[in-house]
C-alpha cells in the first residue's frame, strides 16, 4: 500500500530527497520542529505509517517488513531510486530493515531513538490486546510520560496536549498492529548486514530506548557514529529540536555539500 505523504523543501527535481519516517502513535505532523531547517537542503518526504494519520488501517498483525514494504512502494511511486532517510523509533526499525535488505536504495540513514530489539514480547502483546479493546486512551498517559521529561510536561503543556491529541486520534487497529511489528522485532543478529553510513541518535533519558540499545547499534552497524542528546526522552526532535536537527543535518551534509 502506498501510504499518504506530502513533499516540502526544494522544488529543483535533482535536489537530494529526505524521507522521514514517524514514532508509533505520530503523523507526520510530528516532524514540525525539523521542517524549515532541513526543507533548505533536501526535498523533505514526509509520509504517515500503516493505520496511522490518513493512511490506510489494513487489519493486522502487521511486521516490520510489511512497514518497509510500504516505504519502497511509496519510493517505487515516485521514482525515487536514492534516498536519505532519517526515522525515529518505529521508523527507524523501518529505515533498519530497509536498508539492510535493499542497501542500494539509500545514501545515508540516521536512526533516532530506536533499537533493533524492544522485549520482552509480552508486554507488546499486552498493550496491543489492550489498545484493541479500549482504544489508544488507555495508554496515552503512560506514552507522553515516556516521550518527554516531567520539566517539559510543566514547561510545554501546550505541545504535550499536542502530541496527546496526535495519540488519541491514531485508529486503533493501526496502533496495536503496529505494536505487534514490534512485538516480533529482533533484527540484532542481522545488523552487520547494514552498509550504509549511519548516525544513532540516542536520548540520554529515554525509557522506551534507552541509549545502552543504540550502542548496540553502533557496535553492530560497521560504518556508524553515536551521538547521545543530554536531559531528553524519547521524543527528542520535540524536546530538544535545535540540537537534534542540527546533529542531523551535519550528519546528512557531511560530504555532500549545500
Amino acid at each position: 500500500m502506498i501510504p499518504r505523504h506530502r513533499f516540502d523543501g526544494r522544488k529543483d527535481e535533482d535536489a537530494p530527497v529526505l524521507v522521514l519516517a514517524n514514532a508509533l502513535g505520530t503523523t507526520l505532523e510530528m516532524w514540525e520542529p525539523q521542517m524549515k531547517a532541513l526543507t533548505e537542503h533536501f526535498r523533505v518526504l514526509r509520509y504517515d505509517a500503516r493505520g496511522h494519520g490518513r493512511s490506510q488501517v489494513p487489519p493486522g498483525p502487521y511486521s516490520m517488513e510489511d512497514l518497509a514494504r510500504d516505504l519502497f512502494e511509496l519510493l517505487d511511486a515516485l521514482r525515487l531510486d536514492v534516498v536519505a532517510f532519517c526515522g525515529l523509533s518505529l521508523g527507524g526499525m523501518v529505515g533498519i530493515w530497509a536498508a539492510a535488505e535493499e542497501p542500494e536504495r539509500f545514501d545515508r540513514l540516521a536512526l533516532c531513538c530506536t533499537s533493533a530489539y524492544v522485549g520482552p514480547r509480552e508486554i507488546w502483546e499486552e498493550r496491543a490486546a489492550l489498545v484493541r479493546a479500549e482504544g489508544v486512551g488507555a495508554v496515552a498517559e503512560s506514552v507522553l510520560e515516556r516521550w518527554f521529561t516531567p520539566g517539559f510536561h510543566a514547561s510545554h503543556p501546550e505541545v504535550v496536549d499536542r502530541f496527546r491529541r496526535m495519540l488519541l486520534e491514531t485508529p486503533r487497529e493501526g496502533y496495536a498492529a503496529c505494536c505487534d511489528a514490534i512485538r516480533f522485532w529482533d533484527y540484532r543478529p542481522r545488523l552487520s548486514l547494514l552498509c550504509t553510513p549511519a548516525l544513532v541518535l540516542a536520548a540520554e533519558d529515554d525509557p522506551s530506548t534507552p541509549p545502552d540499545h543504540s550502542r548496540l547499534l553502533v557496535s553492530r552497524i560497521p560504518d556508524s557514529e553515536l551521538v547521545i542528546l543530554p536531559g531528553v526522552r524519547h521524543m527528542a526532535n520535540v524536546e530538544q529540536p535545535e540540537a537534534f536537527t542540527q546533529t542531523v543535518l551535519e550528519f546528512l551534509l557531511s560530504d555532500i555539500g549545500p
